[in-house]
């Protein structure tokens, strides 16, 4: 399965500054044993039925002018980084 030696590989190409990878193994596995289940569950041979939707039905893109830059606007914004909420 994952190792921690994996997990650590991922935290450094992710660029997250995580102390101890042991903790985030049982929380990997957990992950992939739930993706497992949902690999298991046998709807390859089900039809998803929509209804089409043509071109004409939908609706045109707007181009809304806003003055301020939304970058700007991030609490966690430095550079051209925006930080994100810590990992639980």
């Amino acid at each position: 399965m994952v190792t921690e030696k994996e997990i650590e590989q991922v935290t450094k190409l992710m660029k997250i500054d995580v102390h101890d990878h042991k903790e985030f193994i049982d929380k990997v596995h957990a992950m992939i044993d739930y993706f497992d289940i949902l690999d298991s569950a046998g709807v390859s041979d089900e039809e998803i039925t929509m209804d089409a939707v043509s071109l004409s039905e939908l609706r045109e893109d707007e181009y809304v002018e806003y003055s301020d830059k939304l970058i700007e606007r991030l609490n966690h914004y430095k550079g051209t980084y925006v930080r994100a909420p810590k990992m639980v």
